[in-house]
């Protein structure tokens, strides 16, 4: 896969899937916007690491509506445009029914939507915007999760989040179709990052990697590797899949 003379904005990309698709695409030949919202010598370092040259920083608050605007605009007058979005910035909270507080679950409700589900459908329509302005087409991949499909029960607005994620994908892909933007989105299962360490680490974790018939989870460069695919010259007519990237520890009809 080759990507020379491609701009890509990845979101969350200090860290874990991000930091991975960050590296794949820069070892391709792209161009990458390394966003980030509090981790900068993160971001920092990962810019240093990647091959190439023209890597940029990008940060904003991936809940706050001007913030993506001013990131996204600050991306395409640095990069000149953007080819890729990889919308990767993600939460995850426990907050189990039965033993928070009513304030508790409105709070976890609240943060996890607004980030996961409002913040990604944002970031899309500013670079949709930008990508449609310009009349060159364009990848929007959506990093969504099992969770969506299997549930996640101490984590229910996670798995809701990434359930309205996959239908966003998917309208999105049909509504984007006609200016030769392709949309698709990428659900893993348990993946060895930062956000899944404290499960993984747990008295569960070998649990967790029994799941799947592979014996253990996956890894970041894995899921990247998808998500190149699907940003790549050829997959057009995968716009609006949903590609599972979970070792079948969870099979879907």
């Amino acid at each position: 896969m080759n990507f020379t003379d491609r701009n890509v904005l990845i979101t969350g990309a200090s860290r874990g899937i991000g930091r991975a698709a960050a590296e794949a695409f820069a070892a391709a030949g792209a161009r990458v916007a390394i966003h980030y919202n509090r981790q900068s010598a993160a971001a920092e370092a990962v810019r240093q690491s990647l091959p190439g040259s023209g890597h940029v920083l990008a940060q904003a608050n991936i809940a706050n509506p001007e913030a993506i605007a001013a990131m996204v605009e600050q991306v395409v007058a640095q990069l000149g445009h953007i080819d890729i979005l990889v919308n990767n910035a993600g939460i995850f909270e426990d907050h189990p029914l039965a033993e928070v507080s009513y304030a508790e679950w409105q709070s976890a409700w609240q943060t996890t939507i607004g980030v996961n589900l409002i913040g990604a459908a944002n970031v899309a329509y500013c670079v949709a915007r930008h990508m449609i302005e310009r009349g060159h087409g364009g990848r929007i991949v959506n990093v969504t999760s099992r969770g969506a499909f299997r549930g996640e029960p101490l984590a229910t607005a996670y798995g809701a989040s990434k359930a309205g994620l996959n239908a966003f994908s998917q309208s999105l892909a049909q509504h984007l179709a006609p200016h030769n933007i392709f949309v698709t989105a990428v659900a893993p299962g348990f993946v060895e990052t930062d956000m899944a360490r404290d499960h993984l680490d747990s008295p569960v974790g070998e649990a967790i990697r029994r799941q799947s018939p592979l014996n253990r989870v996956a890894r970041s460069e894995e899921v990247a590797h998808t998500i190149l695919f699907l940003a790549s010259e050829g997959a057009e007519f995968l716009t609006g899949a949903i590609v599972d990237v979970n070792g079948a520890s969870y099979l879907r009809s």
